[in-house]
């Protein structure tokens, strides 16, 4: 079966990431809104753009999170544990930006 394109995007997202970097819970809903992010932000996506949606996904699983607080009140040591998926997301960007896309599968 062919994935949408946000299904696909957020494939895609997923194994950009180093494997160590993938979320333990099902992630897929995170995935999603990381595509969200592909398509809004594109290449211009910031870690507070991140953390933003891992916000949204983490307000879901377990509302209490000691990180589920604004971007601002985190500890740089925090804000930086959102870098590899922003790269991650710029990556996607990049490459759905350089190839045909058509949105159903196709390439």
């Amino acid at each position: 079966m062919a994935l949408n394109y946000i299904d696909e995007i957020a494939a895609r997202i997923e194994t950009t990431l180093d494997p160590e970097q993938r979320p333990d819970d099902d992630a897929w809903a995170l995935y999603r809104l990381y595509a969200l992010l592909v398509l809004v932000k594109g290449v211009d996506v910031s870690l507070e753009d991140v953390h933003d949606a891992w916000s949204v996904w983490m307000a879901t699983i377990n509302p209490k999170h000691d990180a589920l607080v604004p971007f601002s009140s985190l500890d740089p040591a925090k804000r930086a544990e959102d870098a590899p998926y922003a790269q991650a997301i710029a990556a996607v960007a990049r490459g759905l930006n350089s190839q045909s896309f058509d949105g159903t599968g196709a390439r």
